[in-house]
């Protein structure tokens, strides 16, 4: 049966039939997505030497160490190229079957957060410490669950041939199902993860082909919760001077306004081509805070210029161009919408987190897909790209 959406609906085959008819000619490397695979490994790469350029110097934080963070975010990315291949080699189909599981350890994770396991950096208190220096942000996981959840709730009753869209009892389940985990990170509070998931919620209803009155409807709600959660001082202060500065950034340059005018003349100073990797005044001079982390595009500003910096929004690009092309040529509504709330979550964050070094989106703290030193974002992206693989992966075989 196919649906208005353009996509077949009819039930795919058991993951063991398509998996049997791979031969050592027709492999799965053949298949892979390698624009996508190359540039977001390319992305990773240089974020290696960005993170590396903004941390050699800060001996308060590499411990001595100027490779410290240089040679965790490489590790950290081979962690998770490696978690991209496990989610390949599972395939979408079968982690669709153990979405329950997942998320309900997704939100005891992020419950675990506001136990005394919690703790506290950069004024959110979004992360579990596990020991020997690391710690995990479950956060960035519940954007994955959220994705898997609704997509399975959205496909499921189409696949089934009851409907040709989700009804608005489905969709109202599939927003409980979001709720839950964006009401506790909001507990946290933890401001630009639940800004990411109200987006991600957006984008698998509009994939889905849910009634255009629930996104209506949802934006309406974000705009009234946004104002009621600052009317009822629910957010935290630094919260709350973030968006006023972002408003008039010459409001308080020296306290609130310091970060994003510190990231402006650093991005300002690289000029065309940049003053050099590891030249950079303001990234050796250490103006700009969590410039590894959040503020990482600002050395690339610096240090590579125009072309550097360009060339990363190339990449990234690419990567959501590609991904765009999965979920169009798709057979499986529920491997559409599982792409569509990646490019959403993707194109959001990127924008959200370049914005802000510009000047023209508020400080969020989010990192930059790839680039931003970060385990838990970098194992989270890296998943997502192997759940974008093994969709075209599973199309190809089963066309």
């Amino acid at each position: 049966m196919a649906g208005t959406h353009g996509f077949s609906v009819a039930r795919y085959a058991p993951e063991r039939g398509p998996w049997a008819r791979l031969t050592a000619r027709d492999s799965m490397l053949r298949r892979l997505d390698w624009p996508m695979l190359l540039s977001a490994i390319a992305l990773s790469l240089i974020g290696s030497l960005l993170v590396w350029s903004a941390t050699r110097n800060r001996t308060e934080l590499n411990q001595g160490d100027q490779y410290y963070f240089f040679f965790r975010h490489l590790l950290n990315t081979g962690i998770g190229i490696t978690l991209m291949v496990g989610t390949i080699w599972l395939g979408h189909r079968t982690l669709r079957g153990a979405v329950p599981v997942l998320y309900g350890i997704s939100v005891l994770l992020v419950l675990l957060v506001l136990t005394p396991l919690g703790a506290t950096i950069n004024g959110a208190h979004a992360w579990i410490q596990v020991g020997g220096g690391f710690s995990l942000q479950p956060s960035e996981f519940v954007k994955i669950t959220i994705i898997l959840g609704m997509a399975m709730l959205l496909a499921a009753q189409v696949d089934a041939g009851d409907h040709v869209h989700p009804d608005h009892g489905t969709v109202a389940k599939c927003l409980v199902l979001a709720a839950v985990p964006m009401a506790i990170v909001m507990m946290m509070p933890d401001l630009g993860s639940v800004m990411v998931m109200v987006v991600i919620v957006l984008g698998v209803l509009l994939a889905s082909g849910a009634s255009n009155r629930w996104v209506l409807g949802l934006i309406g709600a974000g705009v009234a919760g946004g104002v009621l959660v600052t009317a009822l001082g629910l957010l935290d202060e630094y919260q709350i001077n973030r968006f006023a500065a972002f408003a008039n950034p010459e409001l308080d340059p020296a306290g609130v306004g310091y970060n994003t005018n510190q990231a402006r003349i650093a991005i300002g100073s690289g000029g065309l081509v940049g003053t050099g990797l590891f030249k950079g005044s303001q990234t050796t001079g250490q103006f700009v805070p969590e410039q590894q982390t959040d503020f990482v595009f600002t050395v690339a500003g610096e240090e590579l210029g125009f072309l550097g910096a360009g060339f990363i929004l190339f990449l990234l690009a690419v990567v959501l161009w590609r991904a765009c092309r999965i979920a169009r040529e798709t057979t499986e509504l529920y491997g559409t919408i599982v792409a569509a709330g990646i490019i959403a979550w993707f194109a959001f964050q990127s924008f959200e987190n370049i914005g802000m070094t510009l000047g023209i989106m508020p400080v969020a703290g989010l990192p930059l897909p790839f680039v931003s030193y970060g385990g838990s974002s970098m194992f989270a992206v890296w998943v997502a790209v192997g759940l974008l693989q093994s969709i075209r992966v599973q199309r190809s075989i089963t066309a």
